[in-house]
């Protein structure tokens, strides 16, 4: 009886080790665009890490924020010193989960629509965001995509009073990564 008990006590343990599904990518790419009217502003990072575990549906995402490359090599001292300050704010996090995790088959081919919430940090700054986003489901593994914008006021990202007018305070993200099961 005793062999019983102990043998469905592994059992359960064992399973629910495998029920948690974890996908992960080192080299999401995050790009930012922002346009004004004498300027156009991109930067793009493809040394992003996250990880989605697939049984809760939480997601997670760091982005060392002197990684983004621009065109324009001043532009990218500019954003790093003087908008971003990433020496002293190195990195950007999201935090939070798939809300309708339940509606995708992680098992199943598809693509399957999904929103997402959770705190983001930049720049010090931690405010809670929704937003949209897209998993594409097949035997290479997941595919995600998500377009969303953020106002630089929100997080505390101060744009001069002389380049007001070459700059947005409105800034458009787009994320692609490619996940893969962790083993």
């Amino acid at each position: 009886m005793k062999k019983l008990v102990v043998f469905i006590f592994f059992t359960l343990g064992i399973s629910s080790l495998f029920a948690q599904e974890k996908y992960f990518s080192k080299t999401a790419t995050v790009k930012f665009h922002s346009d004004s009217k004498m300027e156009k502003i991109e930067g793009t990072n493809s040394k992003s890490s996250t990880v989605i575990d697939a049984t809760s549906g939480k997601l997670e995402f760091a982005v060392l924020v002197n990684a983004f490359q621009f065109d324009k090599s001043l532009m990218q001292e500019h954003f790093n010193e003087n908008y971003m300050e990433s020496t002293k704010y190195p990195k950007a996090t999201f935090k939070g989960s798939i809300e309708n995790n339940d509606a995708v088959k992680y098992n199943t081919n598809g693509t399957y629509k999904i929103n997402v919430k959770g705190d983001m940090t930049v720049h010090g700054v931690t405010k809670q965001v929704t937003f949209p986003a897209e998993l594409k489901i097949d035997e290479k593994g997941i595919h995600a995509i998500s377009k969303f914008s953020i106002l630089c006021s929100d997080y505390n990202i101060t744009i001069p009073a002389l380049v007001k007018d070459k700059l947005s305070n409105k800034i458009d993200i787009t994320i692609n990564s490619d996940y893969q099961k962790m083993k």
